[in-house]
Order: structure tokens, then C-alpha cells, then sequence
């Protein structure tokens, strides 16, 4: 059964640039340490979210492994770190789960 974990995080409009700086740091992270979640990044074209929102989304095939995700990046130091320098300028942020409801039925 697969799940999505999506992070959804507003910034101070701002300080956009610098949020998204951070934020291709993330990605760096990601791409060159195995063990990190491999998401994608998106931010609103059009929609119910600000502009100036960026969601992080990734997919697993368990909700054990996408629990597992959002402990490993809570405790990693390297993203620690990261979401410290970040923190400034977060308006707000939330995590979401969902289960796909085609596996489901």
C-alpha cells in the first residue's frame, strides 16, 4: 500500500530567496546521501496555497516507511542544521500523510 508524505512549509515572501537557497541545500543532501528520502519540490502556480508555499512530497510503500522519514530527518544532524537556518523564515509548516486510495479499495 503506498503513502505520500508531503511537508508543507510557508516562508516569508520576503525572504524567498534565501528560503529556496536553503532549500536547494536540502536537495543536495538528498541527492548525495543515500540514506535521505529522495522527495520532489513544488511551489504553487496557481491554487489554494500562497506563492510563497514550497511542498516536498515522496512516496513509500509502507506507512511504517514514511514514519520511518520523518524520524530519520527529525534526528538526522545534517538536516538539523539545515532546518535551524531555515527556521527564520517559516511563516508556517505542517506534515501530512496520505494513503493511495486506489491500493486501498
Amino acid at each position: 500500500m503506498a503513502y505520500k508524505l508531503r511537508l508543507v512549509q510557508r516562508f516569508h515572501a520576503a525572504s524567498r530567496a534565501e528560503f529556496l537557497e536553503l532549500e536547494h541545500q536540502f536537495a543536495k543532501l538528498e541527492r548525495d546521501i543515500a540514506a535521505f528520502p529522495k522527495g520532489r519540490r513544488y511551489l504553487p502556480y496557481s491554487g489554494r496555497e500562497a506563492m510563497n508555499t514550497l511542498i516536498w512530497e515522496c512516496e513509500f510503500d509502507s506507512l511504517e516507511a514514511a514514519q520511518q522519514a520523518v524520524a530519520f530527518l527529525e534526528e538526522d544532524a545534517r538536516h538539523e542544521e539545515l532546518a535551524r537556518l531555515q527556521l527564520p523564515y517559516f511563516q508556517d509548516s505542517y506534515t501530512e500523510i496520505y494513503k493511495l486510495l486506489e491500493e486501498s479499495e
